[in-house]
């Protein structure tokens, strides 16, 4: 397959002071594919991220009157990208944190068609400005997400990341918080062939915008992934559910039947009562569960055909994205080209 166009992704909010050095150091020329070109997303920023990007070698810019947030940016850039005509879609992150170069890396596995999706592996163990707790997290979180994705990658919260034409179609972020967890979840549950490369980070330059406190970052995660794996395996979870109710109605039901068979039952009517109210919560829960499963199965119809029209779409031209002109690609150096 010929891959003819790399688009590189860069999400921005109020970047005015980093984004000159991520888009400087961007590659405009990439081993395996016939053009590079850049997108910034500028976020609803309050600052000069726009102009910096237009000043430092952006082809597109896709504005926001307000703040959206890290995910509906990650999305909409997807979306532009494919209107755009990306065979391939690197995200970066404005402030400079990934080591531009690794990019070629980062698309190898896509261009020798091993995978349709790539996660840039920063070994967020030995990264040496991340605290002691925000190492345990991604290791935790991150085993938890390959546990339930049934992925191998290592640094799930990674967003220097690469997918093909087809793996951005067939995505849908869902969530307002980050895309990254929700991402490779789909990713294992939708089987695309998703891998991970080691990549290498620049100095810290600020701290995160996304998140406040690692416990806000902990909490809105945790939920996220609760959600997202509920909307691909909502029998398996609500069956764990309802059989935790079922197994604990037994108990006092156990309890019952003891003082019972002692002829002491009459005292103890209120566990009968428990038990019969768990076990009946137990089994309306797993039955939310079988009706929630064929939901799932109705949705992934419904995103099949959201993938076709999709395909379909992507023909017309995109609207509300800025396309910046190079220096000999002026109204008036057209004309004149139209002249001689």
């Amino acid at each position: 397959m010929t891959w003819r166009k790399l688009i590189i992704q860069v999400p921005c909010f109020n970047e005015e002071q980093h984004l000159a050095v991520t888009l400087q150091e961007l590659p405009r020329q990439v081993r395996g594919v016939d053009e590079v070109e850049i997108l910034v997303i500028d976020d609803g920023s309050t600052d000069r991220t726009a102009e910096v990007a237009r000043l430092n070698g952006a082809d597109y810019i896709l504005h926001f009157s307000n703040n959206r947030g890290l995910a509906r940016a990650f999305r909409a850039g997807l979306d532009a990208c494919l209107r755009l005509g990306a065979d391939l879609i690197v995200n970066t992150d404005g402030d400079n944190q990934y080591y531009a170069a690794d990019i070629e890396r980062l698309i190898k596995p896509l261009i020798d068609g091993q995978a349709e999706m790539v996660v840039g592996d920063r070994d967020p163990r030995n990264v040496k400005h991340f605290s002691v707790y925000k190492r345990l997290l991604q290791h935790y979180g991150s085993w938890v997400v390959r546990w339930l994705s049934g992925t191998e990658i290592p640094d799930t919260t990674s967003g220097f990341r690469a997918l093909t034409r087809d793996a951005a179609m067939r995505l849908n972020v869902i969530t307002d918080f980050t895309y990254t967890l929700e991402t490779i979840i789909q990713a294992g549950k939708k089987k695309l062939p998703i891998t991970h490369v080691a990549v290498t980070t620049n100095p810290e330059r600020r701290g995160s915008k996304l998140f406040q406190s690692l416990w806000e970052y902990v909490k809105r995660s945790a939920a996220t992934i609760v959600r997202i794996y509920a909307m691909y395996e909502p029998l398996k979870v609500f069956s764990y559910l309802g059989g935790a109710m079922i197994v604990a109605g037994l108990l006092p039901g156990l309890r019952f039947l003891y003082f019972y068979l002692s002829g002491d039952g009459g005292g103890h009517l209120q566990s009968l009562m428990l038990t019969v109210l768990l076990i009946i919560i137990g089994f309306q829960t797993v039955l939310i569960g079988l009706v929630a499963d064929l939901i799932a199965a109705n949705r992934s119809l419904i995103e099949d055909v959201l993938f076709r029209i999709r395909r379909i779409e992507l023909g017309e031209q995109s609207t509300g994205i800025e396309s910046i002109p190079k220096p000999d690609d002026t109204p008036q150096s057209r004309a004149q080209g139209g002249r001689s």
